[in-house]
């Protein structure tokens, strides 16, 4: 029999496109001889839709979108995932739709409560399996964290299913991937079945959809890998003995699938929301020039404006650089000298800060400055401005509020410094778009004179490295600092972590490339007197 995986990118709440597209899929599969069709987790609707489903009115739409959809498809099976609401309980369902039908319903069964995941807020859990048979091959089905778990894959096996299929709404992450095939291998080997794994592909405001759907065989073998980023329809053959054989795709090296989860994530923030294009302040420096060129990859130079705004201490090299990256990509350009903007801040403010020091004020008043042009600009273009922080900054609150923190998205917000030079120098592997000086010279923030990224904080090699222990991996401060760094720069940049929260919860949203970023899986208070010692 012949099979195909869906691999969507749904656009949330949007149940008349998204049962188009399913509907769509379902007969270029059907032509191509198509007896099944497997679509991912809560393809239907989205995936998340956190509060929306706290709403009755949401299921009873979702409801009839799905009989709607489920009586306009003919002559092959399909897989649906959507949010079902039965005596007053909510699930996280997926239906076999045929002959104009819905012919049954499963109810995921173990609902993720971790990271990005809050389903225990929102749905009941299932306990029966659903096993259907189809060409005579019985298959089973187990949504997304039910295969991370042996119980409902031994319920399908026990229920006489001979392939699993698995609908999924996984994010990605950097080596996710891997783990999705361990796990797998863990249920293949403990129920003798073959697995069909459909996963849901693009952006989601933080959270990126990976795509990367796959099969294996009876024996834990990779029999079929479909693309990443990027919507796919593709095709399983089923021998006889039931297991799963497609093509295999390339995938792509770490730094290339981070680079493209990060144009994915920003194209559908841009694309789903309805923006005209983007604004970002240019700096001559690595963040903002590889925002830059993040931004022209996805939405075209057409769509990206970049301005130029230096003050008495930007030099002239970042300028230059500026200027000749500029040329390259072809984008929308203005120079603004905030020189005389911060004469006039400094005279209307000259009594209040008579008989005090230069300090970090004068430092903040730039990055302000510059906010707020880049907003005006924002409102009357009605483009949305990019920051260009990244999360070793964002780390330890190396960030003005409503300075360089001002804009709609944060594209970097989950990229660490060192990755984001590894990103630029990938970059200029596919062409030469980021000037060489940009990526060898000494990070600054060019507020003062002689400035540099190292006045202020550790090597970025011991604070990326420390960072990724406390934040992404939750580790105590006695291992951290037994894998050999200094204690007094462990204690320091746990120090500044904590005492940065309240910046962070004022920063734009931004792509989820980690296990754990600063967004829906980090949740810590801004008042807080403990301390970690341990």
């Amino acid at each position: 029999m012949k099979l195909a995986i869906a691999q969507i990118n749904c656009v949330l709440g949007d149940l008349t496109g998204n049962a188009a597209k399913i509907l769509n899929y379902a007969e270029q599969a059907r032509l191509k001889g198509a007896q099944l069709m497997l679509t991912p987790e809560l393809s239907l609707c989205g995936y998340p839709p956190e509060d929306l489903l706290l709403r009755d009115g949401f299921f009873n739409s979702c409801d009839q979108a799905l009989k709607d959809l489920a009586q306009r498809i003919s002559g092959i099976a399909v897989i649906v995932g959507h949010p079902h609401q039965l005596d007053g309980k909510r699930y996280n369902a997926a239906s076999l739709l045929r002959d104009g039908q819905v012919v049954a319903t499963y109810f995921k069964h173990f609902l993720p409560n971790y990271a990005v995941f809050d389903e225990e807020r929102y749905f009941s859990c299932g306990v029966e399996p659903l096993v259907f048979e189809l060409s005579g091959i019985r298959f089973g089905l187990n949504i997304c964290a039910d295969v991370w778990e042996p119980q409902a894959a031994q319920l399908a096996v026990s229920a006489g299913a001979q392939v699993l299929l698995v609908l999924n709404a996984s994010p990605y992450a950097v080596q996710k991937l891997s783990s999705r095939y361990e796990v797998l291998r863990q249920r293949i080997s403990e129920t003798g079945m073959s697995v069909v794994y459909a996963n849901m592909v693009g952006g989601q405001d933080e959270l990126v959809f990976d795509g990367g759907s796959f099969a294996m065989d009876r024996s834990g073998k990779l029999t079929f890998q479909g693309a990443v980023f990027e919507e796919q329809l593709s095709y399983l053959a089923l021998s006889d003995d039931v297991q799963p054989a497609g093509e295999m795709a390339v995938l792509p090296e770490l730094e290339a699938g981070v680079y493209r989860a990060l144009c994915l994530g920003l194209r559908d923030y841009i694309g789903k929301n309805g923006f005209k294009g983007v604004l970002l302040g240019l700096s001559g420096g690595i963040d903002s020039a590889l925002t830059l060129a993040i931004a022209v990859d996805a939405l075209g130079a057409d769509k990206v404006h970049a301005v130029m705004m230096p003050s008495p201490y930007t030099a002239q090299i970042s300028l230059d650089d500026s200027r000749e990256m500029i040329k390259i990509l072809g984008v929308q350009y203005d120079e603004f000298c905030i020189e005389p903007i911060m004469q006039g801040y400094l005279a209307t403010l000259k009594d209040s800060f008579a008989g005090r020091a230069e300090d970090t004020t004068e430092e903040n008043l730039q990055a302000r400055i510059r906010g707020n042009l880049l907003m005006a600009l924002s409102n009357k273009l009605g483009a949305l401005v990019l920051t260009t922080g990244n999360k070793s900054e964002m780390s330890v609150g190396y960030a003005t509020l409503y300075g360089d923190m001002a804009g709609g998205f944060s594209v970097l917000k989950d990229v660490g410094k060192l990755l984001v030079y590894r990103l630029a120098r990938y970059r200029n592997t596919l062409s030469y778009v980021i000037p060489e000086r940009i990526i060898t010279r000494a990070p600054s923030a060019e507020l003062r004179p002689d400035q540099t990224d190292q006045d202020n904080l550790p090597p970025y090699d011991v604070l990326d490295g420390i960072m990724e222990c406390y934040v992404e991996k939750n580790l105590p401060i006695p291992e951290i600092i037994a894998r050999g760094y200094r204690e007094a720069d462990v204690r320091r940049v746990v120090r500044l972590i904590q005492i940065s929260e309240y910046k962070r919860r004022q920063s734009a949203t931004g792509v989820r490339i980690t296990e754990r970023g600063y967004g829906k899986d980090w949740r810590y208070p801004i008042t807080v007197r403990y301390q970690d010692s341990f």
